[in-house]
């Protein structure tokens, strides 16, 4: 669940496009933190933080059964990823040592990895089906695509859709984790299905809707300009 490296110039341009609702109270706290970061810290040693981070999540969720204490290691671990992850890129930024080939890469691999983590070990708890979670997966994994092919084509990298972005989903996921403590795993006037089953699988299916629906608006654009600059090519 990345913050976004931004992709190497192999467009006219790569803006970042973050318009979600923590957007800038986020900035000006990662801001706030890599200039009192201390010179020893590396990038890539918080890159490897957001991916502990990632698999304390995937084992509070994992190791839940019978042990819901254990629901507290996975808050944990939401937040060590959220630090590890939102400040690898903005520290590279701050101290003019990006490296945009190796950090996208990187960056984004590990994003995929967290990601599966996180949800797998949702699937893995007895609060949340395996199929369901991996929906969730399929369709953030979706959106992840588009946003990469959209960078590729259009020079635009957006790292939020509707007002959210990761930090909002981390959020989301944090207050489900709580839910689950307080509730438990009884599947109650749902069943076979539980109310978790039902919000995760609710968020999934968002997920693949938006997929479709960017993904169909993206095409109109796309096809819009290549009309103009066939049109401004022939003229």
């Amino acid at each position: 669940m990345s913050g976004g490296e931004t992709p190497p110039a192999a467009t006219p341009a790569n803006a970042r496009i973050q318009q979600n609702l923590l957007a800038a109270s986020e900035r000006r706290l990662l801001n706030w933190l890599c200039a009192r970061m201390p010179g020893w810290v590396t990038p890539d040693q918080l890159t490897a933080l957001g991916m502990a981070g990632a698999a304390m999540t995937f084992a509070g969720y994992a190791f839940s059964h019978g042990r819901p204490g254990m629901l507290w290691l996975a808050v944990a671990g939401y937040v060590v990823n959220w630090f590890g992850d939102s400040l690898d890129g903005s520290l590279a930024r701050h101290r003019g040592c990006e490296r945009p080939r190796f950090g996208y890469f990187i960056d984004h691999s590990c994003d995929a990895m967290a990601t599966f983590l996180i949800l797998g070990g949702l699937g893995l708890s007895p609060y949340v089906r395996l199929d369901v979670a991996l929906v969730a997966t399929i369709g953030y994994l979706l959106m992840s695509i588009h946003a990469f092919l959209f960078a590729k084509v259009s020079g635009e990298f957006r790292l939020s859709y509707a007002a959210a972005g990761p930090t909002e989903l981390r959020l989301l996921l944090i207050g489900l984790t709580v839910a689950m403590f307080a509730q438990g795993p009884e599947p109650g006037w749902f069943a076979p299905l539980s109310g978790f089953d039902l919000f995760v699988g609710t968020a999934a299916t968002a997920l693949v809707g938006l997929f479709i629906g960017q993904t169909m608006m993206a095409a109109r654009r796309l096809s819009r300009l290549d009309l103009e600059e066939r049109l401004k090519h022939e003229g």
